[in-house]
């Protein structure tokens, strides 16, 4: 069975030195890694293309199930894994939910891994 990693708060933004400055302390690490982790898998990243791509409207739960086409049980974890490292915003209007990528935390992240990209 894997072994699975504490649940802290993620939504806020990530705040720490860059990998690279120097040795970052246990909690840090553990942030960043979390983050990283709702990123490592293949759906994920697809979702996360998906959700870019359609800008700063975003892009409805449903249209990601039809382009993925995996059930919308799957969607919706993915999305809540992705929203829960706070990756991603949503916001309901009616029966859909709509999600946005949080630019600003996908930057932090990259920054944290180097601070020289981009």
């Amino acid at each position: 069975m894997p072994k699975s990693l504490p649940v802290i708060e993620l939504s806020g933004p990530l705040c720490c030195p860059p990998v690279a400055v120097g040795v970052i302390s246990d909690a840090d690490a553990l942030e960043v890694a979390l983050r990283l982790k709702a990123l490592a898998d293949p759906v994920r990243i697809k979702l996360l293309s998906l959700v870019l791509a359609a800008g700063l409207d975003g892009i409805r739960n449903a249209d990601l199930t039809r382009e993925l086409r995996v059930t919308d049980a799957t969607v919706s974890h993915h999305l809540r894994q992705l929203s829960r490292a706070g990756l991603l915003t949503a916001t309901r209007e009616g029966a859909s939910t709509y999600y946005v990528a949080d630019r600003s935390a996908l930057g932090a992240l990259v920054r944290v891994m180097d601070p020289h990209c981009c």
